[in-house]
């Protein structure tokens, strides 16, 4: 067996065997990254080393801790909570009304924060206890909120797409702009399987609230919905790159936390910055050891196997996308959305250049097949994060989910067959 087989057994058998024994995703590719080098005999410690810190020596990856950051703000100061109160407001009162609120809430906040956890977590904490009040199916209950948790990864300020862009050198501005119509979508596709799913369910109508009252919650969200404006308003008009922007959405939220809402007093600032070194710190370790199992896996060649074995399906960018979906979503099942793309996106997206597939739609399909692997048994992050939250057993919300999980593989399959949904919209806005 030559040098660069044993590599690959190495890398998938190590990576299985470890993510089997439930090591930290970060430590393990470390692990099979320094395996490669020994069987490819280029073992050298100062190497390794240098790979460790160039992977997280990146501006644009400063986003991240920026993101997160806004994320933890925004549900201590309140402004989450006012989302989710204006569209209890609006929709409220509607047979089912609490699920388009979470959907409605869902796609709001997508627009502020960029992280599934963040945005699930806010969602579960205030919805679910009242879903449970009123007498709402807690199985698909969790399925939806779970469902609705993974718009925030496609939907711009978007965390796996600043890491997406920084992997692979893609315009991270574009592929902001490529998640707007299908985040919509998922919105879209959701709230229509929603209402098939209520009918079997026996939910109660609402009295719909005064116009005043609507406009009044209106008015106590009005400093959150400025948040997406100022920040997608400010990158599209070049004020502010988006590593500039997510330092830009951090500031915003803490100013509305402390000084409009005055919901979070000083002392409180440490927990949050707490919370969100935590989270930034396992991103980070992420980076740097993917940094290291790449570097590994140029050395030993395995684009060139990879583009060996979907060689023939080159000349049909169509089909060549619908196997590399198919693939992705086997991994998506056993890998996180960002070990994914720091392992895969950049073996990948040659062979879909090569087929002539526009690089930032191969990153929208990319993130957005990794968002759908969120709410995948059998790892599932945010299933877990609802599980969690709800005190609700996981094969529970595994079958509440399933519904909208068949909704996302449709909206999949429409943006393999019709680029254009992705790409028009891109097109326009450039």
């Amino acid at each position: 067996m030559s040098p660069e087989s044993q590599a690959f057994v190495v890398f998938s058998a190590g990576m299985l065997v470890l993510m089997g024994i439930g090591m930290n995703m970060g430590l393990a590719l470390v692990l099979t990254g320094a395996g490669m080098a020994w069987v490819l005999n280029f073992w050298d410690t100062q190497l390794l080393a240098q790979n460790l810190v160039a992977g997280v020596d990146s501006f644009p990856l400063l986003a991240v801790p920026f993101f997160i950051l806004a994320g933890e703000l925004m549900n201590a100061g309140g402004i989450s909570r006012r989302i989710i109160d204006m569209a209890q407001a609006w929709v409220g009162h509607i047979r089912g009304g609490l699920g388009y609120v979470a959907i409605a809430a869902a796609v709001l906040m997508a627009s502020m924060s960029g992280s599934a956890l963040a945005d699930t977590a806010a969602l579960a904490t205030i919805l679910l206890p009242m879903m449970r009040q009123q007498g709402y199916p807690m199985a698909t209950s969790g399925g939806l909120i779970a469902s609705g948790g993974i718009i925030a990864p496609i939907i711009p300020p978007s965390m796996p797409f600043v890491i997406y862009g920084v992997t692979t050198n893609t315009s991270i501005s574009a592929l902001f702009v490529s998640g707007i119509v299908p985040g919509l979508l998922m919105g879209t596709g959701l709230i229509v399987t929603w209402r098939f799913v209520l009918r079997k369910i026996d939910l109660p109508k609402g009295q719909p609230l005064p116009m005043r009252e609507r406009l009044k919650a209106s008015g106590k969200a009005f400093w959150a919905l400025l948040m997406p404006i100022i920040i997608i308003g400010g990158m599209k008009s070049g004020v502010f790159t988006p590593t500039e922007a997510a330092v830009v959405a951090a500031f915003y939220a803490l100013m509305i936390a402390l000084f409009v809402h005055r919901e979070m007093k000083l002392p409180e600032i440490y927990g949050v910055l707490l919370r969100a070194a935590k989270t930034t710190s396992v991103v980070m370790f992420l980076c740097a050891g993917a940094q290291v199992a790449s570097y590994m896996i140029t050395l030993a060649d395995l684009p060139s196997v990879l583009t060996q074995w979907l060689g023939p399906l080159v000349n049909n960018p169509r089909l060549l996308m619908a196997v590399m979906m198919v693939v992705l979503v086997l991994i998506g099942t056993a890998l996180d959305l960002t070990p994914t793309i720091l392992i895969f996106a950049p073996v990948m997206l040659p062979i879909a250049v090569k087929a002539g597939i526009d690089p930032v739609y191969f990153g929208l399909m990319f993130v957005l097949n990794g968002a759908i692997g969120l709410i995948t048994p059998p790892v599932g992050t945010v299933l877990n994060v609802v599980a969690g939250v709800g005190r609700m057993p996981m094969h529970s919300v595994i079958k509440g989910v399933n519904p909208f999980l068949a909704t996302y593989v449709v909206l999949l399959a429409l943006f393999v067959l019709f680029p254009q949904i992705v790409t028009l919209p891109v097109q326009w806005m450039r």
